[in-house]
């Protein structure tokens, strides 16, 4: 009976402390945001078939950039911080910062911005690259909203990022400490896993440290994953599903995901959609924040010969029944879109 009023008082602890982190909503909610590239978000005056021409806006969009000048992506000649202030498309759609900034459409929203600098880690570390660093703290500081800033995401996904660890810890000291000491106040930092496989004695050695992240992260696109819940636990650090997507996979085989394919619909749902949004029922306490992208893998060039992403066509918009069901787990759940509350529900003034 003695252990109660501590168990209690470590409830109320938590619970205080976790809706006090940066841009944690105060309500108690998840936020929604959407993307990955121009045409999957939509919303826009050239990109007007996306997920915000058939649904209410996000809380928050997605978009890349980069640190890796003078670098090739399919075909396409890197100059760095790509797809912030210019229309660019290295292999997965076009993206730019600036276009939703200047739409009305996207007044009340935040930002969600993966930042790689894959093979660049060394360059970044030894302050090489500060120039670019600093561009890219003041145009978040420009935006005046909320960013979430995913800095070197899905760090494990050792097959297609290979960043060096000793290298990597030292690029989030440099980038952290250049925006803090330009004052950048509307950035919460992101430590992002590629969701799958990583164990906790793997996050530790990778971990930035407390003082410096600001939310923990981790991609969905399989099976579902608890390894980065376990440790926001441990860490007390909020959740941000920052890629979720569906992909139907079992033993290393990967299954037609095509939406626009109506007599999957069923089957998707319920392989796919229904453990997502079981996964952000069990976890209303950790997960705040999840981003879903809207896209057709299929026929961007960076996938189509990718096997995980090859048959999929992740658009809501062209299945009904999905649409149908989508709406409803929205409201059931209540997740945060835009509003002219949304700012204040974030903590953001």
């Amino acid at each position: 009976m003695r252990t109660y009023p501590f168990i209690l008082t470590f409830f109320i602890f938590y619970l205080t402390n976790i809706h006090a982190q940066k841009f944690v909503p105060k309500n108690g909610g998840c936020l929604l945001f959407v993307g990955q590239d121009l045409e999957s978000v939509g919303g826009l005056e050239n990109y007007n078939n996306g997920y915000v021409d058939h649904f209410k806006t996000p809380a928050g969009i997605t978009l890349y950039t980069n640190l890796s000048p003078h670098h090739c992506s399919f075909g396409s000649y890197l100059w760095g911080l790509d797809g912030l202030t210019e229309v660019s498309d290295w292999g997965a759609g076009e993206s730019c910062g600036d276009l939703y900034l200047e739409s009305e459409n996207f007044n009340n929203t935040a930002i969600a911005i993966g930042v790689s600098f894959v093979n660049n880690e060394k360059k970044v570390a030894n302050g090489e690259l500060d120039d670019l660093i600093v561009k890219l703290a003041q145009w978040v500081k420009t935006t005046q909203r909320p960013v979430l800033l995913r800095i070197g995401y899905e760090f494990d996904g050792w097959d297609w990022n290979h960043y060096n660890r000793k290298d990597y810890l030292k690029c989030w000291k440099k980038i952290t400490q250049i925006f803090k000491e330009r004052k950048v106040d509307n950035v919460a930092f992101v430590w992002q896993s590629k969701g799958s496989g990583t164990n906790q004695k793997t996050f530790e050695k990778w971990y930035p440290g407390d003082d410096l992240v600001d939310w923990v992260g981790y991609s969905y696109l399989g099976q579902p994953d608890q390894e980065m819940l376990h440790f926001a636990r441990a860490h007390n650090k909020p959740v941000f599903i920052a890629e979720a997507t569906p992909v139907r996979q079992m033993d290393g085989l990967y299954f037609d995901c095509d939406l626009k394919k109506e007599n999957l619909s069923k089957v998707i749902w319920k392989e796919w959609y229904a453990p997502f949004f079981e996964t952000l029922k069990k976890n209303q306490d950790i997960i705040k924040a999840v981003s879903y992208i809207n896209a057709n893998w299929s026929e961007q060039t960076m996938w189509v010969y990718n096997p995980t992403f090859q048959k999929v066509d992740a658009r809501i918009q062209m299945n009904t029944y999905i649409t149908q069901k989508w709406k409803e787990q929205l409201d059931s759940l209540k997740l945060i879109h835009a509003s002219n509350q949304l700012y204040e529900i974030m903590g953001f003034e």
